[in-house]
């Protein structure tokens, strides 16, 4: 069964921040992300383009990145869940919607 890029994304953004939260620990959410990263990026490339592939990567890591500043801004919970969801539909566009 094919998992959506989409969740993979949204779900490791969300989970890597809880379990770095949680814990304590940042590098254990540093993992979740990067997992997640790895895992959507290999499908990614399977289906679709370089370029769309490098836009969606630079999509999920500077999500990761606009988080934080985001966060002093709005609060955590709502910031993870708005890069989340930007990048879990920028996914959903270009990867996971078919034809």
């Amino acid at each position: 069964m094919r998992v959506p890029t989409a969740v993979i994304t949204a779900g490791s953004l969300i989970g890597g921040w809880q379990l770095a939260r949680r814990t304590g620990v940042r590098p254990l959410g540093g993992v979740v992300l990067a997992a997640g990263g790895v895992l959507a990026g290999r499908e990614w490339a399977r289906r679709t383009s370089p370029a769309v592939t490098g836009a969606l990567a630079a999509t999920y890591v500077g999500a990761f990145g606009l988080s934080h500043p985001l966060a002093k801004r709005i609060g955590a919970w709502p910031a993870v869940l708005a890069v989340s969801a930007i990048t879990a539909a920028a996914s959903y566009v270009a990867a996971d919607r078919r034809p």
